[in-house]
């Protein structure tokens, strides 16, 4: 039974573990919007304001690994 987590620490190692080639845009996602979730799940740990400008370039990072997922999605359907 597959196990529930927003550790994205957690769920980077496993897709480490599973010798993924989008590591490089991975790694510092889950290591910077792990943060990001801490601060927002635990209240008292929101002292600074948000960093807009390294938000927006996380966003832009994420849609990246996005669109690099969903083309292997399509890749691999089309071979089937």
């Amino acid at each position: 039974m597959p196990r529930k987590t927003h550790d994205l620490r957690k769920l980077g190692g496993e897709l480490e573990a599973r010798g993924s080639h989008l590591m490089s845009i991975v790694r510092p996602l889950c290591n910077e919007l792990a943060e990001v979730y801490f601060i927002d799940r635990y209240p008292g740990f929101d002292l600074d304001d948000p960093d807009w400008p390294t938000l927006r370039a996380q966003l832009s990072e994420a849609t990246r690994l996005f669109e690099a997922v969903k083309s292997q999605v399509s890749t691999s359907a089309t071979r089937s």
